[in-house]
């Protein structure tokens, strides 16, 4: 029982050493420290919550070579990341321009709050409506009072 337990164990982390990826030697400092910079610039397509430099996803990675490969071809940093934006659309921007295009991503936020705000504030004006606020009449009040004091 426990060797057939140690041998499960085992097999999961010589399995989990066999995904895990090789660190790749840095080899230019000055290349990395601005491929550094420009991926601190751009979304990652799969995660969408991160940026390529955090990322650890297959298409980050591929990303970053291509990247790489662009700088050591001697693209400037706003010819690399206008091939990416051809390429991939304004969504890859972290923080993509203002034009007409991206409104919707931009000011759809606010618009859909205001339009919160406006049904709640119509709901309740309707709610408020529907209250009647008649006072008690003397009937009504004496058998409040019998019920507060306990006599009925």
């Amino acid at each position: 029982m426990t060797r057939s337990l140690f041998l499960i164990l085992a097999s999961l982390c010589l399995g989990c050493l066999a995904i895990a990826q090789v660190a790749q030697p840095v080899e230019d400092p000055q290349i990395e420290q601005r491929m550094k910079a420009l991926t601190e610039q751009l979304r990652c397509l799969v995660c969408q919550n991160e940026t390529l430099a955090d990322s650890r996803a297959d298409l980050a990675e591929d990303l970053r070579r291509e990247i790489r490969r662009e700088i050591r071809a001697g693209k400037s940093d706003p010819e690399i990341i206008a091939f990416l934006t051809q390429r991939y659309g304004d969504f890859i921007l972290y923080n993509p321009p203002v034009k007409a295009t991206t409104y919707l991503l931009w000011f759809g936020p606010f618009v859909i709050l205001l339009a919160g705000i406006a049904l709640l504030y119509r709901y309740l004006r309707r709610r408020k409506e529907l209250i009647k606020d008649k006072p008690l009449t003397d009937g009504e009040r004496k058998q409040a009072e019998d019920l507060l004091r306990g006599s009925v």
